[in-house]
C-alpha cells in the first residue's frame, strides 16, 4: 500500500512534530497533582491497551477503564494475527501486565454507539480515547461481488481466528483455483493458510471447525492478483519468504514482469530492494537440484498476478456461484510507490471457484456526535486530539489508517498518550471530579448490558487452554458467546 504524501493530505492532517517536552517533567508535576485523572480507551487491540499503557506509566494517579465490543482483549492480536505466528502475539503479555494494574479496567462486552454513547462516555470521565480499529472492508465495488464463493478475506481471517461474527461462515473450499485480490500481508497470509498442509495447523490455535473445513479443502492454485507491478507490492520480505518456502508448493512468478527491475531498484530503499531482490530471484534463478526436486514433487501452487484489475465476477451457467473473474490489464502512470494503475483496454478472464477480496480494512464512524472523515476513513485529528472536539482523542487505525505493524500502532498510540498528557499538564481538559465508570455502570445496569472484567477473561482463558491440551494445542478459542456467558455463570 503506497504512502500517502502529507502534502495530499486534509488540512487537519499536516501536523507539527509530535513529541515536545519531557515525559520525566510529566511524571514529576502530574505526582503532585490531588485529582485522578479518569479515562476511557474504547477498544481493547494494540492501540487500546498501549494508549492505557502509556497512561499510566506517565501519570501516577491516573485511572484507565477499556472498553471493548467483544467478551474477550486483544483485538486483532487474537483476530488478526495467523495462527502460525505464535511470535507476533507474545505482546499479549505485556497487555495483561497493564490491565493487572489497580488503575485499570477492562470492561467486555459493551458496545459503545449501542449499550453506551459517545457524549455518555465523554460526561462521566475527564478524557475519551477512541482506539476501536478498522472493523469493516473495503467493498469492490463491482458487478457479481454479491456471489457465493466472495468473501472478504477480513471474514476469512476471523473464521480461522475465532472472531464470533465470523464462526458461520465456512467458506466453499470445493474449487481447485482460488484469487485474492491484493498483495498485502494480508493477502499472503491468506494464501498461506489455503496452501498449508493441515497437518502444520494442527497445533496452532486456529479454531477446531475451521481445520475441519481446510481438511476437506480441494484448493490446488491460489492467484494472489495485484493493480500494481512488483515495485509496488505491500507485503513483506518475512511473509513472501514464507510463502516461497511453503511445505507442499511452488511459486509460479512470469519473468517476463521481472524485466529491467535489476536496474531500477538501486537507487530503493533497503527494504524494497531486498524484497525484490527476492522476488527477482524467485522468477528468473532455476532452483539447485534439491529445490527443484521438491517443487516438481509438490501437489499444490501459488502465483502473483501483476497489472490486473477486477472488473466483474464471473457467474456459472446457473447463476448460483463464482466461476471466474475478468480482470482489466493495466499499465503504471508515475514512478515508484507512488504510481497508478489504470487499465490498457485489454481483459482477461481467470477461472476460479473461490475469490477472497483483500483490498484493505476500513473503520466505521463510531457515534454521531465523532467527526468522520469517509473519504479516509478515520477520524480527523491532529496529533491523536479529535478535531473540534476537546477532551476526545483517538489511537491507532482509526487515527491513521489501517497501516503499519503493531511496532506501528504502539508508537503512534504513545503519541496520542502524549498529546492528552500535554493537555491534562496545560488545564484544556475538564477541572474538579467526575465520577468515570460508576456512572456508566449505573447506565449500563439500566439497559441491561452486562460488562465482563478481565479476570472474566482469565476464567474464558483458562478454558481455552484446557481444551486445547487435549490436542496439543496451545488454546481451543470459545467461538460463540452465549456458551461464554454460560461459563461465567451469567
Amino acid at each position: 500500500m503506497a504512502l500517502r504524501c502529507w502534502w495530499h493530505w486534509p488540512a487537519w492532517l499536516r501536523t507539527r512534530s509530535p513529541l515536545s517536552g519531557s515525559h520525566l517533567s510529566f511524571r514529576h508535576q502530574f505526582s503532585t497533582q490531588e485529582q485522578t485523572p479518569q479515562i476511557c480507551v474504547v477498544g481493547s487491540g494494540p492501540a487500546g491497551f498501549y494508549t492505557a499503557q502509556h497512561l499510566l506509566k506517565h501519570h501516577s494517579r491516573a485511572h484507565v477503564d477499556i472498553y471493548e465490543k467483544q467478551l474477550v482483549p486483544f483485538g486483532l492480536v487474537r483476530f488478526g494475527v495467523a495462527p502460525d505466528h505464535p511470535e507476533v502475539k507474545n505482546v499479549i503479555h505485556t497487555f495483561t501486565q497493564t490491565a493487572h494494574s489497580d488503575r485499570c479496567a477492562f470492561r467486555g462486552n459493551v458496545v459503545v454507539g449501542r449499550d453506551v454513547t459517545v457524549p455518555e462516555l465523554r460526561e462521566a470521565y475527564h478524557a475519551v480515547v477512541l482506539s476501536y480499529g478498522a472493523e469493516d472492508h473495503q467493498a469492490l465495488g463491482i458487478p457479481g461481488e454479491e456471489l457465493p464463493g466472495v468473501i472478504p478475506a477480513r471474514a476469512f481471517v476471523g473464521w480461522y481466528n475465532g472472531l464470533p461474527e465470523n464462526r458461520e461462515l465456512v467458506p466453499d473450499l470445493s474449487c481447485d483455483i482460488a484469487v485474492i485480490l491484493g498483495q498485502g500481508n494480508v493477502a499472503l497470509d491468506v494464501a498461506r493458510i489455503l496452501l498449508t498442509p493441515p497437518e502444520h495447523l494442527e497445533k496452532t490455535d486456529i479454531t477446531a471447525a475451521s481445520l475441519r473445513v481446510l481438511r476437506q479443502s480441494r484448493v490446488k492454485m491460489v492467484w494472489i492478483v495485484g493493480r500494481r507491478g512488483p515495485l509496488q507490492v505491500a507485503f513483506t520480505i518475512k511473509e513472501l519468504r514464507e510463502m516461497i518456502q511453503l511445505p507442499g508448493t511452488r511459486p509460479i512468478l512470469n519473468p517476463v514482469d521481472f524485466l529491467d527491475l535489476q536496474d531500477r531498484i538501486k537507487e530503493a530503499p533497503r527494504p524494497r530492494k531486498r524484497l525484490t531482490e527476492l522476488l527477482l530471484r524467485t522468477a528468473t534463478e532455476k532452483p539447485g537440484p534439491e529445490e527443484g526436486a521438491r517443487q516438481a514433487s509438490t501437489s499444490r501452487a501459488w502465483g502473483l498476478r501483476f497489472f490486473r484489475s477486477p472488473q466483474q465476477i464471473l457467474p456459472s451457467p446457473d447463476g448460483q456461484r463464482t466461476a471466474g473473474i475478468r480482470l482489466a490489464v493495466t499499465k503504471l502512470e508515475g514512478v515508484g510507490e507512488a504510481a497508478r494503475a489504470v487499465p490498457v483496454g485489454d481483459v482477461e478472464d481467470l477461472p476460479c471457484g473461490l475469490v477472497l477480496s483483500s483490498m484493505g480494512y476500513k473503520s466505521r464512524p463510531i457515534d454521531p456526535s465523532v467527526p468522520f472523515d469517509p473519504k479516509l476513513g478515520v477520524i480527523p485529528n491532529m496529533e491523536g486530539r479529535v478535531v473540534d472536539v476537546p477532551g476526545l482523542y483517538c489511537s491507532g487505525w482509526v487515527k491513521r489508517g489501517p497501516t503499519g505493524v503493531i511496532g506501528t500502532t504502539m508508537n503512534d498510540s504513545f503519541l496520542t498518550g502524549h498529546a492528552l498528557l500535554q493537555d491534562l499538564h496545560d488545564g484544556l481538559l475538564p477541572s474538579g471530579p467526575r465520577p468515570g465508570y460508576t456512572a456508566i455502570q449505573a447506565l449500563l445496569s439500566s439497559r441491561g448490558v452486562q460488562p465482563v472484567s478481565f479476570s472474566d477473561w482469565e476464567k474464558l482463558d483458562a478454558e481455552e487452554v484446557a481444551r486445547g491440551q487435549g490436542a496439543g494445542k496451545p488454546r481451543e478459542k470459545l467461538v460463540d458467546p452465549q456458551e461464554m456467558l454460560q461459563l461465567l455463570g451469567r
